[in-house]
């Protein structure tokens, strides 16, 4: 049995859990819940035993100076709680750390346990992965989850996926397995320019999550990061004749396929988060990554975040698999 000392009664919580690596293209995913952590103040109140989950030649951990003194941070993945003020108060016990390297099913289990102690009520996991999409469009968000009625309660997809899975998809089914309601959210982030950060990505995953659980997000900087980030893509995609036609290229597609919504709940959606932010004014407080196919893919157009080089010639229209949410 957990035993959990300090941790207060919560109300009504999410789980809301994130792990770096595959399944974690451009950091979206783990960025988003340690924005949550940063914006609410989190508290860590768990570390799951790195020599448990991790092979540290894969994760290594890192050494640091503090006062003088040489001291380690290992690998692991921790769990905080933050209490969520406002008209529906709620609390989110946060999840982060790296995609474990063993004894996933442990791992799993073990998360499971703090999420009966604490009486979770559900859990959202985040990922995000490599698509073919332009950055120029809004992120696609496709939220799913192996429970029919929870899908048809909370407009979800019932999971088709088969293929390779990373811990994202483990974890959802140690949940549905467990009796516990779990959803998963996925950030489609474009191929071509896949290294991190990606804050419009980011940016996505946290609107579909205030959607989904009611609660509003204060999102800081992350809208002026975003509009940033899609300019400093804007400026190296110009650099290249091909790859500017390449993007076009993919534009044409995702506006053609999206026709058919461009009115309906999509517009609804958006207005009723629009309605949301400004009620009662003022402002709101290693590898490659998962693709459709269960293949690894890297980027092209980046070499690191902040360098700006010229991209090589990008891979044809319609050489590449179509991307979609993994589970």
């Amino acid at each position: 049995m957990i035993e959990l000392e300090g941790v207060p009664e919560l109300v009504d919580p999410v789980m809301v859990a994130a792990f770096e690596g595959w399944n974690d293209a451009g950091d979206a995913a783990s960025t988003a819940v340690a924005h949550l952590d940063r914006e609410w103040k989190g508290e860590v109140f768990a570390a799951l035993d790195a020599e448990d989950y991790y092979d540290f030649q894969v994760n290594r951990p890192t050494v640091f100076m503090e006062a003088g003194v040489r001291k380690i941070t290992w690998p692991t993945t921790r769990l905080s709680v933050v209490r969520v003020g406002g008209e529906k108060p709620r609390d989110l016990v946060l999840v982060r750390g790296i995609e474990p390297s063993m004894r996933w099913r442990s791992f799993c289990n073990e998360l499971l346990g703090f999420a009966h102690e604490l009486g979770v009520e559900l859990v959202v996991v985040l990922g995000a992965l490599l698509g073919d999409t332009p950055h120029t469009r809004p992120v696609p968000i496709s939220g799913t989850t192996s429970d029919p009625d929870l899908a048809r309660r909370m407009d979800l997809e019932e999971t088709k996926y088969e293929g390779p899975t990373g811990i994202v998809g483990v974890l959802q089914e140690a949940c549905t397995h467990a009796g516990v309601p779990a959803v998963s959210l996925w950030a489609a982030v474009p191929h071509y320019v896949s290294q991190p950060p990606n804050p419009k990505a980011t940016l996505a995953l946290l609107n579909r999550l205030e959607d989904l659980i009611d609660v509003r997000i204060p999102l800081g900087e992350l809208p002026e990061d975003a509009r940033a980030w899609q300019v400093g893509v804007d400026q190296l995609a110009a650099e290249d004749s091909e790859v500017a036609e390449y993007v076009q290229s993919l534009e044409e597609a995702r506006d053609t396929a999206e026709l058919p919504e461009a009115s309906g709940d999509a517009i609804a959606r958006e207005f009723e988060r629009y309605l949301r932010r400004h009620d009662g004014g003022g402002p709101p407080g290693a590898g490659g990554h998962a693709t459709a196919d269960g293949s690894d893919s890297t980027s092209y157009l980046r070499d690191n975040p902040g360098g700006r080089t010229r991209p090589p010639k990008p891979p044809k229209p319609g050489t590449d698999e179509d991307e979609s949410s993994e589970d």
